[in-house]
């Protein structure tokens, strides 16, 4: 994204955002629901994109080129490296996959060439794709799983249990503390 640091992106209804970075160029999106509001009713993430930076996602790898598309505060306290490093994580454990497997998989909808938390940092800014949401909602919503899983096999607040399971929950912004 092409901005200078004494204009930043106003991320308000209205804005249109230009997106130039190394997966995605020439591609721009409008604002048009205010940032964190106006989801989806079926869509009740646990945690913002900038809480789950702050937690510990991804091993520290991501939006590393594309930080100028999202709000300067998403950063200040996130764990970021140029490098992935489990121990960035939360659960400091290796729960990420090659983007490689995610377009072999077909998991890669619509604009977002980082996935499903690239749409969500974009959803939650305010950007509506209809067809494009419902996809991703219904994706995150089938997530829920893993959650079922942890509270089948695992004591409540026992963190130690399925960590891996935990630190996926994170990364699709469900509680990982159940």
């Amino acid at each position: 994204m092409e901005r200078s640091k004494e204009s930043p992106v106003a991320h308000r209804i209205g804005t249109i955002v230009h997106v130039h970075d190394i997966m995605q160029s020439r591609y721009c999106y409008a604002i048009v629901e205010p940032s964190g509001k106006n989801f989806s009713p079926d869509f009740t993430p646990h945690f913002s994109p900038k809480e789950m930076l702050k937690l510990g996602i991804f091993e520290g790898k991501y939006c590393n080129d594309c930080r100028d598309e999202f709000p300067k505060d998403w950063f200040t306290e996130a764990l970021i490296s140029d490098t992935p490093d489990p121990q960035l994580n939360f659960f400091k454990i290796k729960s990420r996959q090659p983007l490689s497997i995610w377009r072999q998989n077909g998991w890669i909808i619509g604009p977002d060439p980082r996935g499903w938390f690239q749409w969500y940092c974009r959803y939650y800014l305010g950007r509506r794709l209809p067809e494009v949401d419902a996809q991703q909602i219904k994706r995150w919503k089938s997530f829920a799983r893993h959650a079922g899983q942890i509270k089948a096999h695992c004591l409540p607040m026992d963190t130690d249990c399925r960590p891996r399971q935990r630190q996926a929950l994170l990364q699709w912004a469900y509680d990982p503390f159940i």
